[in-house]
């Protein structure tokens, strides 16, 4: 039985299954990193596929039952929080796949952002609106949007109707791929100054960046509108329509 507090809704179509892990690019020598993996449908598919599989499940039932469902093959499951877990645990290249309940999205993009082992990618299905919010371009930008793609280099595949799922959630559902940068966009000693920004710049999405960040830094208008022209940035614009490289100008201009 699924634990609705845990969000999980069993999807079980192996043609669905084949389409995630074809996202993922998986080869034969790579080890995965499956979040969730609930029945073990996912994870079949998986273990077809790569060579082994580390599998962290946070129901103690399910995570008892998975360790004898597939003797003789290359899988650890571990009965843990992923977003306590250790990934210094595993390999140093690895890959994530996997089916997230729609609640733990943004912390688990986040956790795996700022990890200090980092997988080679991520490849996710997760709720529709969240994987395209993911991938949103300056126009509809939002923190979570600026924070994936600070890391990442995202990109959509396909999506999965409610309706293939057991039981069916009330949204639909889109697999999102992160691949990650060489290097972060911005460098890692000005993301503090950096988030700092972005953060006030959509503390009041409604209001104009002007205003917003007068706000969300505790300054004053005009020190804001010295910052926003050493920028070039325009004190009419909102924070959604702003991109990655405008943030960072406001970042220097701070800082």
């Amino acid at each position: 039985m699924q634990n609705k507090s845990l969000g999980q809704h069993w999807l079980k179509d192996r043609l669905i299954l084949e389409a995630i892990a074809d996202c993922a690019d998986l080869q034969s020598t790579d080890t995965v990193l499956e979040i969730g993996p609930g029945l073990g449908t996912l994870t079949s598919v998986l273990l077809g596929r790569a060579e082994r599989v580390i599998a962290v499940e946070f129901d103690e039932t399910l995570a008892s039952k998975l360790s004898g469902q597939f003797p003789g093959k290359q899988l650890t499951v571990y009965n843990q929080d992923i977003l306590t877990f250790n990934t210094d645990k595993l390999p140093h290249v690895y890959k994530v796949v996997a089916n997230v309940p729609y609640y733990i999205t943004s912390k688990i993009v986040q956790r795996f952002s700022t990890c200090t082992n980092m997988p080679e990618s991520m490849t996710l299905l997760v709720q529709k609106e969240v994987a395209e919010r993911i991938v949103a371009e300056p126009g509809d930008m939002s923190i979570l949007a600026v924070s994936a793609q600070l890391y990442w280099e995202v990109s959509l595949g396909p999506i999965v109707g409610a309706e293939w799922f057991t039981p069916p959630p009330k949204v639909d559902s889109r697999v999102v791929m992160l691949k990650r940068r060489e290097q972060p966009l911005v460098d890692p000693a000005k993301q503090k100054v950096f988030f700092r920004v972005v953060k006030a710049g959509f503390s009041e999405r409604r209001k104009k960046l002007r205003s917003a960040l007068a706000g969300g830094l505790a300054m004053e208008k005009t020190d804001i509108d010295t910052l926003l022209a050493r920028a070039k940035v325009s004190p009419e614009a909102r924070a959604q329509e702003l991109s990655i490289e405008q943030w960072q100008r406001l970042a220097e201009a701070l800082a």
